[in-house]
């Protein structure tokens, strides 16, 4: 909890640098991502997450270290939510794959400024008013519900009512303009239809925010353990999703497993004044659920037979030209 802001100053900085070598050195030009390469980055940010915990466990005791592979853990199952959400983002908006890693990196910058603010935000909360972890639990518990009894597939969102008040209020354009989020037309600067897909990932990410924070402040009130795992969760978020894009239908039980996380961690803060769950059990429950969930999943695959038959997010090919509409 007394963690100097040189720390958070150091870390913070480690982390701009990994995304501006990122961005300027490995993804400098917009291609498609491969599977080979978004493996190979995915083992690189799950390796970095790692390795962080191990210099958390040395620095700050075993205790700590537990609770940020915890968090960590439940980051980032939590975030596979979000990899559906994706799909359906890109494939409503017919979004080229060659500028969807753009779109993920821009999107997952403004989340982590925006995670930054909400868990400075909730840290002196619950300092100060210790009654909001029962807020927080409530909220948990009703996500996990509510992530359970939503319907399978989802609606076209270019015609959702958070694009139409978008396109009410933007300079848009009717085309996408390479991989540019603005351009100029007669003479006329203008929002491209990249920059709107821009807007509603990040919206998306704002909404599940409310379930993801909450969760994590049920594993540790430090908010150095709570912002990096959360850090590290995002980061490997968009390798994660050119890994995965492909065959997420595939895991129809994972959902359930989520939902059931979300209900453990709310139940563990409701509880909290009346005993406290170790971090090793919840690391186990956790891993519990997500591998029972998976497995469920991947022993169902063949009996679905064809319906199982993963679909790639419908996306335009990489178009010819710079200006082209899909």
């Amino acid at each position: 909890m007394d963690t100097s802001w040189m720390v958070y100053g150091g870390f913070t900085a480690f982390v701009l640098a990994m995304l501006a070598l990122d961005l300027g050195v490995f993804h400098r030009k917009s291609h498609q991502v491969g599977l080979r390469e978004s493996l190979v980055w995915t083992a690189v940010w799950v390796t970095l997450a790692l390795l962080f915990g191990v210099g958390i466990w040395i620095w700050k005791g075993p205790g700590p270290g537990m609770e940020y592979v915890t968090g960590y853990l439940i980051e980032k199952s939590l975030s596979v939510d979000n990899l559906f959400v994706f799909v359906l983002v890109f494939s409503s908006f017919r979004v080229p794959e060659i500028y969807q890693h753009k779109i993920l990196f821009w999107g997952v910058l403004g989340a982590l400024l925006m995670r930054a603010v909400l868990i400075a935000a909730g840290a002196a909360v619950l300092a100060e008013f210790h009654w909001v972890i029962y807020v927080f639990g409530g909220i948990l518990m009703a996500s996990g519900v509510k992530l359970l009894l939503a319907r399978e597939g989802g609606s076209d969102l270019s015609r959702g009512r958070l694009a139409g008040f978008l396109r009410r209020i933007l300079p848009l354009s009717e085309e996408y303009h390479g991989d540019r989020f603005w351009t100029r037309t007669s003479g006329r600067l203008v929002l491209t239809p990249l920059f709107l897909v821009l807007l509603i990932v990040e919206v998306t990410d704002l909404v599940f925010a409310v379930d993801s924070i909450p969760a994590i402040f049920a594993v540790t009130k430090d908010p150095f353990i709570v912002y990096t795992s959360n850090v590290f969760a995002l980061l490997g978020l968009r390798s994660l999703y050119f890994a995965l894009a492909g065959v997420m239908s595939t895991f129809r039980y994972l959902k359930v497993g989520l939902s059931a996380i979300l209900c453990f961690v709310g139940l563990k803060m409701l509880l909290m004044d009346v005993t406290k769950i170790p971090a090793g059990v919840s690391l186990g429950v956790i891993l519990g659920i997500l591998t029972l969930a998976i497995g469920a999943s991947l022993v169902n695959r063949k009996g679905k037979g064809s319906q199982t038959s993963a679909e790639p997010p419908q996306v335009c090919p990489a178009p010819a030209q710079s200006e082209a509409r899909c």
